[in-house]
Formats: C-alpha cells, structure tokens, sequence
C-alpha cells in the first residue's frame, strides 16, 4: 500500500532590497511639480530626506505624532534624543511656541533662516515624540532654498534629524542618504552637496545668557556680537534639551584617534599611523598642508587648516570614504578652535567617543 504524501515545495525568494525613489531638484531652478511631489508625501505622513545648508535631514509632518515615530524607527534614533522642527518663515514661532524673549527674537532676526536653532518654549501643538516629552522645542528656519520651499508646500512644519542610521557620520550628500537609508524612507531629494557641512548650532536663552548646547554653523564669534554673554558647554556635559547629545556620535565605523593641533603634529600623527599600520589598515586626515609628509598612507584632505569653513564642508565626506575603503583606525589632526572649528572638533571628539 502506497501512501499519499502531499509535498509543498517551498522556492527561496532572492533578497531583494527595496529602494526609495530619488528625485533630482536644482536648487537655483526649482521644479514646482518634484516639490509637491515631495510635500504630499510629507502630508500623507511619510518621511522624505531634504538638503538644508547645513547637512541633509530627514523629514515627517511635525504635527503628525505618528509621522514623527517613523523618523525614529527608519533612523534607528533613541526615544530620548529630541528633534529640531524646521519652519520657513517667523509667524510660524507664533504657533508652535510661548515666551519668546527679547534675546531670542534678536538672534531670529539676525541669523534666520540660516543655521541656528533656538530652544524655546513649547505650545502643545508640537507632540511630545518631537521633543522627547520636554516643555521646549528646537526650531529652526533653514537657508537651503529647497528646504524653504518643500516646508512651504507642505503646509506644516517639519521635524528633520540628519538623515543617517543613528550615531552615523551625518549626509552631506543624497548619495550617503541612500546608502544608509535606502529602503526606509518614501522620498530621497537630491540637490547636491550641502554648502556647510556640519549641522547647526543649538542654543537657550537663561537669563539673558547664550547657553551653545552644540556648536555649529553659527559661529560663537557671531554670536557674541549680538549677545555678549555666553556659555559653551562640553561634549562631556550632557544637555538633555540639545539634539545630538549623545557623547559618541557622528562616528564611522572605523577607530577614531584626535592627533593635537600643534607644532608636533605631524610627527606626532605619523608615529602613531607607523605604529598601528602594524596590525590595521590606516588612515589619516589631513589638512591640505600636511597632506605632503603623510605619502605612505591613505591620507585624506579634510581641507586647509587656514579654511575651517572647507574643513567643515569636507569632515563628514572624508569619514564617509574611509568607511567605504575598510579603513580601521582614523589618525584626524586637530584644527584651531575658533569660528566653525569648534564645531569641527565637537564632531571629532563624538566621532572618537
């Protein structure tokens, strides 16, 4: 007797990875048709990826609560790391906050729309999710023409994180958007390389005081000229109100060792480079300058060490190619810290943990 065997034959599907639409906007010629393209989907609830002149950021409905915890799932971002809301004009603070000082207004009307983010007071039309449940809220009116005007179209403001896999080195390019994110989001802008490169400084106002909870695109200098009293805080110190305030962040997957900008370093940067080349693949980061003594290595140039505004426009890139050619240890010289180089060196010594 022969028994009856049903066989289901199950054939492996292949991987297939799904990818985000990319859509190409000049930002001296804006498409009206690609930017209501983009803005619908930030009022159906999705999440698009955008320029702004500071880094490329990753954006939802700011008043879409359910929105918003999509930016978290696709970035992998903590609960706890509050989000900067995007607005492009000033009748929106009306609105979204309260108590606005006289200090704060100043700062608006001298550095908005650009890259300074205020921490204000909150109305309870910004959901909790935006800002971890904090009584405050990040707000910033960005320069990027194409942020203006997707923010514009839309209708709403918007909540935008960088666009990268959280504790990654922050886009500066919709080419690293989409190697961290493709699949996970509905929309990717391309507009080109970002013009600053590192993100924005957030700053409180106590008491008349300039509180720089992350330094910046806007300088301390600049700062100080409108407001002469001014705390900087650390990377050691931990602002619970700031975005980015996690002690390792902006990190590539690679070993990251801060060389002292110094008379020494140089020499100093090439001891270490010979000594660990021993055992890992290396690589160094360079100014333009000292490119010259570090032959042997795989040397990058972050930009001249008289520019900080090139160096800042190069960091992010530089750490982004020594993790697509396996680098394992980063040898990154210091720079001076004045102007954006004290936001240059906040990003490094979070790279480094």
């Amino acid at each position: 007797m022969t028994a009856n065997l049903s066989v289901t034959i199950i054939m492996k599907q292949p991987d297939l990875s799904p990818t985000t639409r990319h859509i190409i906007i000049d930002p001296d010629n804006i498409d009206p048709d690609l930017i209501r393209e983009a803005a619908d989907v930030i009022r159906r609830g999705g999440l698009v990826a955008f320029p702004t002149e500071t880094v490329y950021g990753l954006g939802a409905n700011a008043l879409d609560a359910k929105a918003v915890a999509k930016i978290f799932e696709a970035k992998k971002r903590p609960l706890d790391d509050p989000l900067i809301v995007h607005i492009n004009d000033k009748a929106s603070l009306d609105i979204l906050v309260r108590d606005i000082s006289p200090v704060e207004t100043a700062l608006a009307a001298r550095f908005w729309p650009g890259a300074l983010t205020l921490v204000l007071n909150k109305k309870d039309i910004i959901p909790d999710i935006v800002t971890t449940g904090l009584d405050s809220a990040a707000i910033r009116m960005p320069s990027g023409k194409i942020a203006l005007a997707l923010i514009k179209a839309a209708g709403v403001p918007i909540a935008a994180p960088s666009a990268n896999l959280f504790g990654k080195t922050s886009p500066t390019t919709a080419a690293h958007v989409k190697e961290d994110l493709d699949g996970r989001i509905d929309l990717i802008i391309d507009g080109g390389s970002t013009d600053i490169g590192v993100e924005s400084t957030v700053i409180s106002v106590v008491d008349g005081e300039v509180r720089i909870l992350r330094p910046g695109g806007v300088s301390v200098e600049e700062i100080r000229e409108i407001v002469p009293r001014v705390k900087v805080y650390t990377e050691e110190e931990i602002i619970k109100c700031s975005p980015g305030k996690y002690k390792q962040h902006y990190a590539p997957r690679a070993a990251v060792v801060i060389v002292a900008n110094d008379r020494a370093q140089t020499d100093k940067c090439l001891a270490l480079a010979k000594e660990a080349a021993k055992r890992s693949k290396v690589g160094i980061m360079s100014k333009a300058e000292h490119a010259v003594f570090y032959k042997p290595f795989n040397t990058r140039v972050m930009g001249p060490g008289d520019d900080l505004a090139k160096c800042a426009t190069g960091l992010f890139r530089v750490l982004r190619e020594f993790d697509s050619d396996g680098t394992e240890i980063i040898f990154a010289e210091a720079v001076e810290e004045r102007g954006l180089g004290l936001a240059i060196m906040n990003r490094l010594r979070k790279a480094a943990g």
